[in-house]
């Protein structure tokens, strides 16, 4: 595997979790959730709902982390929670398109920002030189691949800062009226706050970044549950504030429907020189993005191909403990939907699937709870039995408001998990002939 010292610090995991969280979401999507709740302080709300179902989420993989610290995330938990199938079903999700989908809509997006700040620029060149530049930087050496997550992932948290405290400072605020009755603050409960929690859920995924590469964290009973508690709990403060900030500096009527809500901020805030901060802002939260995308997702496959011989070629690693077949494969797919820009069907479903695969293993800690009560667990869920309901209550009622309203994804899912189930059971019957030749020759 690795050389005896594990390349991935407690730091180095914190920051993949926030790298892998923020993305361009937070900057675009509270004009549209305006539109829907109509109520500043319902609007807040929203990212507070978030963020404590991305916390209790954090917590309970922080227990299935300590108790199983192998590289592979749900693929891993899955596998031994239930059976070898399950976890190869989510597996098999996340080297198709469950990675490579979302570095490409990233990658995508990093180029039309810079076509905005650099007019004349080709935006898919930018989108493909992008993955190949911070895949050939991951392809290097962890420790070095790290680094770079570190940098740019650094910058970003500065940057916000500097925006929270300046919007803060603000004279002349726009107020956000708290509501002063229980029927106004029953506004939170609608059906409407429902909707706009969907889209908050996906600008909070990758709070369980680091759990992909446990097996690279030193101490992982340890640092892999903090690393997800500090992770979250970062990005859940910067969202919060920084929504606040957008609503104290610009009206909320003005904001309501817009896509642009960072530029008109940052705008207010700063003058014109505010959009070119902005930018810069939003193409540092892409190349952390891609980076720690780029970096956890190989390690999926390459903890099945250390399962499934079939699929052996895939755990080949190189002398810095990069799974460089895995990650060329990845980043491939990756290019392939940004040069075809197939990922925006892909991504529709991808997000149902895997949301499906992260409520399983939630529920996982239920499951061992009552399987094996006695097995030694370094980290223990706070607030358990309370902080897992909670996460699969929130969860499964947004995978149902989508059955309901998009039938054709969840279609896919179930053609997509009956074709993996035939897959992985051609694959096992093969394996099982393979060594049944070999004890006939022995």
């Amino acid at each position: 595997m690795l050389n005896e010292k594990k390349p991935v610090s407690l730091f180095s995991a914190t920051i993949l979790v926030i790298a892998n969280m923020i993305g361009t979401g937070v900057f675009t999507t509270l004009g549209f959730q305006l539109a829907d709740v109509h109520s500043p302080f319902s609007a807040i709300m929203l990212w507070v709902v978030g963020g404590i179902v991305s916390f209790c989420g954090a917590l309970s993989y922080g227990e299935l982390g300590a108790m199983m610290p192998r590289s592979g995330g749900e693929y891993a938990y899955l596998t031994e929670i239930y059976h070898p199938a399950v976890g190869f079903l989510t597996g098999s999700v996340s080297i198709l398109v469950g990675f490579g989908a979302p570095i490409a809509l990233a990658a995508m997006a990093l180029g039309r920002y810079s076509g905005a700040a650099f007019p004349g620029v080709d935006e898919t060149v930018v989108a493909v030189a992008a993955i190949v530049v911070i895949t050939l930087v991951h392809l290097v050496d962890v420790r070095f691949g790290c680094h770079f997550q570190n940098l740019f992932t650094v910058g970003k948290i500065l940057l916000i800062a500097v925006f929270i405290v300046a919007g803060f400072s603000m004279p002349d605020p726009q107020e956000i009226v708290i509501p002063q009755s229980l029927g106004e603050l029953g506004a939170v409960f609608s059906p409407a706050f429902a909707v706009g929690l969907v889209y908050v859920s996906f600008a909070y995924s990758g709070w369980n970044a680091s759990a992909y590469i446990a097996g690279e964290i030193p101490r992982p009973e340890r640092n892999l549950s903090l690393s997800l508690f500090l992770g979250t709990l970062c990005v859940s403060l910067c969202y919060i504030l920084l929504n606040v900030v957008f609503l104290l500096t610009v009206p909320a009527a003005e904001l309501t429907g817009k896509i642009e809500v960072g530029y008109f901020s940052a705008k207010a805030v700063f003058g014109e020189g505010g959009v070119r901060l902005m930018t810069l802002l939003i193409c540092l939260a892409l190349i952390s993005s891609l980076g720690s995308m780029i970096m956890v997702g190989p390690r999926v496959a390459a903890a099945m191909g250390e399962d499934i011989r079939a699929l052996g070629f895939l755990a080949v690693r190189s002398p810095g403990g990069v799974p460089v077949r895995a990650m060329l494969i990845q980043s491939s797919v990756a290019i392939l939907l940004a040069l075809t820009s197939a990922f925006n069907f892909v991504l529709t479903y991808v997000g149902f699937t895997l949301t499906l695969f992260t409520c399983m293993a939630v529920l996982g800690v239920f499951v061992l709870r009552f399987k094996e009560p006695h097995r030694a667990r370094p980290f223990k869920t706070w607030g358990y039995p309370v902080v897992p309901a909670l996460f699969l209550a929130v969860n499964g009622w947004m995978l149902c408001y989508l059955v309901i309203q998009r039938p054709l994804p969840s279609a896919f899912c179930l053609m997509t998990v009956a074709s993996l189930l035939i897959l992985y059971r051609w694959l096992t019957n093969r394996q099982g002939e393979s060594d049944l030749l070999q004890e006939e020759k022995r």
